[in-house]
């Protein structure tokens, strides 16, 4: 995680570019990673942990029906999280996550280790499905951020 996280800082510095987290199931675990280097503030500028569904329609301004209708774990969810943190941070490059980190609360169309990770960067908005297959919560918490920096390093 921290390699990635490093490559990060520098690709972000050395373009000059700010990013910003919305987080949901890491708990900040991403915005955790990139602010233990020294030096973060010059390229990040906020990290959102909305954890629940009120806080994602009161903090984030999802629309409840996104929630109601498709789940908070659900692409559209995704991309309203991302959408609308860019309105929120006006950061060049701003990401969001949700998903089931287990090992409760799966079910047959919505697994533990299901994931979605939102980009967008510019007007340019990526929304990934993940399906990770350890149960153990930690684990997908970590291989979540790991994916999220190694996604970030191709797209910066």
């Amino acid at each position: 995680m921290r390699i990635e996280a490093k490559k990060t800082y520098k690709k972000l510095l050395k373009k000059k570019m700010l990013i910003s987290f919305a987080e949901s199931c890491t708990g900040g675990l991403l915005s955790s990673n990139i602010t233990s280097i020294s030096g973060s503030s010059k390229v990040f500028n906020l990290g959102l942990v909305t954890y629940s569904n009120k806080s994602k329609i009161k903090i984030l301004k999802i629309k409840k029906k996104i929630i109601d209708n498709h789940g908070a774990v659900s692409p559209e969810c995704c991309k309203a999280m991302v959408v609308n943190l860019s309105k929120i941070s006006k950061a060049d490059i701003n990401v969001s996550i949700t998903g089931i980190a287990g090992p409760n609360g799966g079910t047959k169309s919505k697994p533990v280790g299901l994931v979605f990770i939102g980009f967008k960067k510019r007007n340019k908005i990526i929304i990934t499905k993940n399906i990770f297959k350890s149960k153990n919560r930690n684990a997908i918490q970590k291989a979540t951020v790991t994916r999220t920096f190694k996604i970030l390093n191709k797209i910066i």
